[in-house]
């Protein structure tokens, strides 16, 4: 089997030896090998670990977080497997703010007007403003809106991270076949519940409604695939809602 020494490990990764010696000294990433001068080696496993963590870390993830998710017992397979839906939601979405970038570009190089209605794809914040004003009505829409824009650039980091993290919580939770009514399921579904409440402007604000849109939002993340995508597919999708069911049912 091959292996690879540590600075070789961070050339590869775009790390530091630095930042792998203190992974190693946290327990996170342990060399597969120690030489009597002291050199660390990493075989292909040890490489796998360290994809998954440095996953983790672009999810915003911290490392005790990290830790906590390398300690369960999930193949590496279906681990990558769902940071693999990801990707290729964030692949889509990139792509999508690429070319409206670009068409942009051409537009202005021409001396042309840019198309407004092309402008703006793949930027996020607003993707959903046409569904929540139909469900939730405009003054739902507007509130949220204020709230995110009165944010500054490190809270919205902040609160990105805050949203990746949970995601990749319900990823791990799905990965692990854990069942929506375990005491594991609930408290993650205590945790979103909480993360809805935070958002000014829609029902979750509302105790009479709270229960309603819970299950609502939990239907719409299995109906739509863009929202799916955040929890590893179809099958975190319908860990979230059922688990939100679940938890509705029995404290909201």
């Amino acid at each position: 089997m091959n292996d690879w020494s540590i600075q070789q490990i961070a050339k590869l990764a775009g790390t530091t030896s630095r930042t792998l010696r203190h992974y190693d000294d946290i327990g996170l990433l342990t060399p597969s090998s120690v030489g009597a001068n002291g050199y660390r080696r990493y075989d292909s496993t040890a490489l796998v670990r360290l994809q998954r963590i440095l996953l983790l870390r672009e999810l915003g993830l911290g490392l005790p977080q990290i830790g906590e998710i390398l300690a369960r017992p999930t193949a590496e397979e279906d681990a990558l497997a769902h940071h693999l839906e990801w990707l290729r939601a964030e692949q889509d979405r990139l792509a999508r703010q690429i070319a409206a970038v670009a068409s942009t570009i051409t537009a202005l190089k021409k001396g042309e007007e840019p198309m407004a209605k092309d402008m703006f794809d793949g930027f996020d914040h607003t993707q959903y403003q046409d569904e929540v004003t139909e469900k939730w009505g405009e003054q739902a829409y507007a509130d949220s809106d204020r709230w995110w824009r009165g944010m500054d650039a490190a809270e919205q980091a902040d609160w990105k991270a805050q949203v990746a993290a949970l995601n990749a919580a319900w990823q791990d939770a799905s990965s692990r076949g854990i069942l929506p009514d375990s005491d594991e399921g609930q408290q993650l579904a205590a945790r979103h519940v909480a993360w809805l409440r935070g958002i000014p402007g829609t029902p979750a604000t509302q105790p009479d409604q709270l229960a309603g849109y819970v299950r609502g939002l939990g239907d719409m993340y299995v109906a739509d695939p863009r929202f799916a995508a955040n929890y590893g597919g179809a099958a975190g999708a319908r860990l979230v809602r059922d688990a939100l069911a679940a938890y509705a049912d029995a404290h909201l």
